[in-house]
């Protein structure tokens, strides 16, 4: 009985399967274990932060374990020390509260006053006589025969004193204190843990994920601690700038307690999104209560907006750069996603963890796909995009991704590097039978367009050249041919546009004016070269007669072929350019420009064959 095959859709449809079962798993073993995950990711998260503390105590020869130990002692009297700095602040607070009674009295009475003569007014008598009506006239039950309860039936009220064990009364009162107390006291032995493990946990993973490949994964962990690393001690850097500028604030504002506010503001700036508006509420709601009018109110929202915008939209990402490595997107919906599992503990840990995800799929190829998805690297090169465009026949966003490329690259590299790039892969489509003769078009015009943006842009090598031509090199001595198609074509109105900027005469002549029926009535007058434009290798048949003819045309006249498919791996296809019969082949703008080039300052002799410089085919 013959092996039974299965369908390669079939197998595809059962790998998704699969990797979507995976994902599930993955996830209901975040949910479930998250009293076990949240205190080990939190210990991991602040092992990186203490790692730099160690490595420096055990550069000062106070050993390993000393060292780690001296860390989480200075982490838990700082823990320490924050707690009892903000209890003494609330607690000072606490006692002011009923000084700012009469304030907080006197604005509730002037916005019920204000409510009571305007809309809100209105809209409540709107409600009542609306509700009158649906009752027929009646808003409250009436007596009725019967023994029925009426609203003046007097109810009789009981007094019970509750007795309250004492071990109940404590444990109503230290029981909320009991978990956090107990979550942070589990960190802190996961942390010292993890720092006193630390090689031998490194060793361990490497040998569990990469053992087949050891130095992709020592490079994937140490990317992920360097840049995670880098990002806690700039956040923490960025976040302590920010708690002194809103504590001066609110200080010169006015707002008691202001250094209290001041260090909320620098630990709630680490939760993403949410932190800094709940930091605000507690000197927004203090400045209501201090201060007879609303002023003080206004300049607090000046201060968090101000301060919060200029660090969040200019200093953040000055500083940060590429140190982080997710997407927009990707922070948004990781702080979504690990907020759902985690709670507030997964909003903390949302950004860390996903950097840390980024990393591995940027060097493990089975997780590519998170790399892909979370991280800051476009989606697709430039000579896709650029594809994509052109597909869309949307030459202004072509031009607008050039502009961005034209930054810190010459023209003539764009043009060799991604447009001449974007059409080798509509070539490709072409071949596979999926681009059709009117998006090949489309194409074409798109490249227009695009050149046509672009006219204003000067390549740097141009001004050097101009001087050196001779002045009837300024009209159209160079005849580039399109190979086949409007692609073929494309790809020879980018050779020609980088001529004219180089002051050479050039102009476009499709396949079918060279073709055999009416080569001879092809205008050849004062042509000194000729190119032909081809954007694959293919078979050379069309170009080999396509040569012949001009040949035939043209015998005085060099001929060059470039092929700007071949690229780097043209070996394997001398055989075939040889048989071209062309005078040159080059594979690339830069080198078609440098032998047009070398024509002209020659007064347009032929080249001899086989003197092409490095980089060029030789025939």
């Amino acid at each position: 009985m013959a092996d039974l095959k299965i369908p390669p859709a079939a197998d595809s449809l059962t790998n998704k399967f699969m990797t979507a079962v995976i994902f599930a798993v993955v996830v209901a073993g975040l949910y479930v274990g998250r009293p076990v995950l949240m205190p080990l990711s939190l210990a991991v998260l602040l092992s990186f932060a203490l790692a730099p503390l160690v490595a420096m105590l055990r550069h000062m020869r106070l050993g390993h374990v000393p060292s780690v130990l001296l860390s989480l002692v200075v982490a838990l009297v700082l823990i320490a020390a924050i707690g009892t700095f903000v209890g003494s602040q609330f607690a000072g607070l606490a006692g002011d509260l009923p000084s700012y009674q009469n304030n907080i009295s006197r604005k509730i009475l002037s916005i019920r006053g204000t409510a009571s003569g305007g809309t809100f007014s209105r809209l409540n008598r709107t409600i009542e006589v609306i509700g009158e009506q649906i009752n027929g006239g009646r808003d409250r039950p009436s007596t009725v025969p019967g023994g029925v309860i009426t609203e003046d039936t007097p109810v009789p009220v009981v007094v019970q004193r509750e007795t309250v064990a004492p071990w109940t009364l404590a444990g109503d009162v230290l029981g909320p204190l009991l978990e956090p107390l107990g979550l942070v006291a589990l960190v802190l032995v996961f942390v010292g843990f993890i720092l006193l493990q630390k090689d031998d946990l490194r060793d361990r993973f490497v040998r569990l994920a990469g053992s087949g490949d050891m130095q992709r994964t020592t490079v994937a962990l140490d990317e992920a601690a360097n840049r995670l690393s880098r990002y806690l001690f700039l956040q923490t850097a960025i976040n302590a700038c920010f708690g002194i500028i809103i504590g001066a604030g609110l200080w010169v504002i006015g707002i008691p307690n202001a250094g209290l506010w001041g260090l909320i503001g620098m630990l709630f700036r680490f939760v993403p999104y949410v932190g800094v508006p709940i930091a605000f509420l507690f000197p927004a709601v203090l400045a209501v209560a201090v201060d007879p009018g609303w002023s003080m109110l206004a300049w607090v929202m000046v201060l968090f907006g101000g301060v919060e915008a200029t660090i969040g939209q200019m200093v953040e990402p000055f500083v940060y750069g590429r140190s982080m490595g997710l997407s927009a997107v990707a922070v948004v919906v990781a702080a979504v996603f690990w907020t759902w599992l985690w709670g507030p503990v997964g909003l903390l840990l949302s950004t860390p963890l996903t950097m840390c995800f980024v990393v591995l799929g940027r060097h493990i190829e089975s997780l590519k796909f998170l790399d892909v998805m979370l991280g800051d690297q476009p989606a697709l090169s430039m000579e896709e995009s650029l594809y994509l465009r052109m597909l869309a026949d949307n030459p202004d966003d072509a031009a607008q991704d050039a502009e961005e490329f034209l930054r810190e690259h010459s023209l003539s590299a764009y043009y060799d590097e991604v447009a001449a790039k974007a059409l080798v892969l509509a070539q490709a489509d072409v071949n596979r039978g999926v681009l059709d003769p009117t998006r090949q078009t489309r194409i074409r015009d798109a490249i227009k367009g695009l050149i046509e943006n672009l006219s204003d842009r000067e390549d740097p090598g141009a001004a050097r050249a101009l001087g050196d031509l001779p002045s009837t090199w300024r009209h159209t001595p160079v005849m580039c041919v399109a190979g086949r198609g409007p692609l073929d074509e494309a790809a020879a109105l980018l050779l020609v546009d980088m001529l004219k900027k180089y002051g050479i005469g050039a102009r476009v002549v499709s396949s079918d004016e060279t073709s055999a029926a009416q080569i001879n009535t092809l205008n050849v007058d004062d042509v000194c070269v000729a190119c032909v434009s081809y954007l694959e290798p293919g078979t050379y048949k069309n170009a080999r007669y396509q040569v012949r003819r001009l040949r035939k045309r043209m015998p005085d006249v060099p001929v060059m072929a470039i092929f700007w498919g071949i690229g780097s791996d043209a070996s394997r296809y001398l055989d075939s350019v040889e048989a071209t019969e062309c005078d040159v082949v080059t594979t690339g703008l830069k080198e078609t420009m440098h032998h047009v080039l070398a024509f002209a300052r020659r007064g347009a002799a032929p080249k001899p064959a086989r003197e092409a410089p490095q980089g060029v085919l030789q025939i």
